[in-house]
């Protein structure tokens, strides 16, 4: 929920954010929220006093195609297949809804990391690759099961370093037939252990439950340890 100390701004027509500022100095950290809602990530991020940060929440994306780096067909029957749009929408989040948010902040922040959930989740371990605006990023239950994520990983470096990672999923996510979704807790680990061979400082966490359990939850704890001192 937005508060009076929020700041709103509407991008290309269908993108809208919400600043939620923390105090002055404080990490900054951008979400993609999900369309389907999930519950208020503010109020989680709260109820489990995460340390203090500034939230921008964006909404109004395309999910299939804005969130996703490359084309994949559709994973599950009448759902909409991933077309790739990433590179596309990449410049309109570092050349408009970050600056706009870093100067209403006034303050610079400690660093700026983003997070998201599913295929956002995904997209934010992707955006390290694709520009240099982010120090940091938690991918929460995300689709890191995307048809060629591992093989591009090891080909391509970050355009910046990151200073923490964090890393979810659900302990009955790959209880499926499906072929690619059955190997999401493969894939997953197989970055988790990259990473920590790079000498990435990541946190790794197995939450109970499926996909769709507690997404606000789970999205606040990556936050919070994003944030940690």
């Amino acid at each position: 929920m937005t508060g009076p100390r929020c700041f709103e701004g509407e991008f290309s027509g269908r993108l809208r954010a919400v600043l939620e500022p923390g105090p002055a100095g404080s990490p900054l950290i951008v979400l993609h929220t999900d369309p389907d809602g999930g519950g208020d990530v503010s109020e989680s991020l709260r109820a489990i006093y995460a340390p203090a940060c500034s939230l921008l929440q964006i909404e109004g994306v395309e999910w299939e195609r804005d969130l996703s780096p490359w084309a994949c067909p559709p994973v599950m029957k009448n759902a909409p297949p991933c077309t790739g749009g990433a590179d596309g929408y990449i410049p309109v989040l570092t050349g408009r809804i970050l600056p706009w948010a870093l100067n209403a902040l006034k303050t610079a922040p400690a660093f700026t990391g983003i997070a998201g959930y599913s295929l956002a989740g995904l997209f934010a371990l992707y955006a390290l690759y694709a520009c240099g605006s982010f120090d940091a990023a938690a991918s929460v239950s995300g689709s890191l099961w995307f048809p060629g994520l591992i093989d591009y990983v090891k080909t391509h470096p970050f355009q910046r370093t990151p200073k923490r990672l964090y890393v979810s999923l659900g302990d009955r996510e790959a209880n499926t037939r499906h072929p690619l979704l059955s190997a999401v807790l493969e894939s997953t680990l197989s970055l988790v252990a990259l990473y920590r061979e790079q000498g990435i400082d990541v946190t790794w966490e197995l939450n109970p439950g499926n996909h769709f359990r507690d997404p606000a939850l789970r999205t606040a704890k990556g936050i919070a340890a994003l944030t940690r001192g």
